[in-house]
């Protein structure tokens, strides 16, 4: 954190911010800044995908850092469609005039604090993905969605468990 604060103090970064950090993780990093503050925690978070609101997500609106959801749409948004069931997406898509996508997309931010990078491989996905921030759902359409499209919430030994494996992994490639 001292290093990313030298960036911040010699002008290479304007602002400092973290990925997949814990509560605990963004607490020690708060904890060794002496200068500047954590302005965004990028992390996994998606209709199909809702660790984030283990606390983090919470944590991160109390402390006015900004969650950036990567793969909101999921890593293929087929997986999200398998998830909804009853076709909630779908319905509302059609009611609102949008594609589906787009409601996904809108859900997330519709989160206080919450942006998202959706991938986009051309103009038009870009323009599409652009397009989901032109309109609000209703409280009722948030809570349709929040209770018809099923999710899942990685639990503290499966984070744990791919923080080591992911550890193993960095420090195996840095010996070979």
């Amino acid at each position: 954190m001292a290093a990313m604060e030298h960036l911040a103090d010699s002008g290479k970064v304007r602002f400092i911010g973290v990925s997949n950090f814990s509560i605990c993780d963004l607490k020690k990093a708060r904890e060794a800044m002496t200068k500047h503050k954590i302005v965004s925690n990028q992390v996994r978070y998606n209709l199909v995908d809702r660790t984030a609101e283990f606390g983090l997500l919470e944590y991160c609106q109390q402390q006015n850092i900004t969650v950036i959801a990567h793969s909101p749409l999921a890593t293929d948004f087929s997986i999200i469609n398998a998830k909804d069931r009853e076709r909630v997406i779908e319905r509302l898509a059609r009611a609102k005039s949008k594609a589906p996508a787009q409601i996904a997309l809108n859900w997330c931010i519709s989160k206080q604090g919450v942006v998202t990078i959706p991938k986009a491989n051309s103009v038009e996905h870009v323009k599409e993905n652009c397009a989901a921030s032109d309109f609000q759902l209703s409280p009722e359409e948030l809570t349709l969605l929040d209770q018809k499209v099923e999710y899942r919430r990685r639990r503290g030994v499966e984070i744990c468990f791919r923080r080591i494996a992911r550890q193993c992994l960095q420090y195996l490639g840095k010996n070979q």
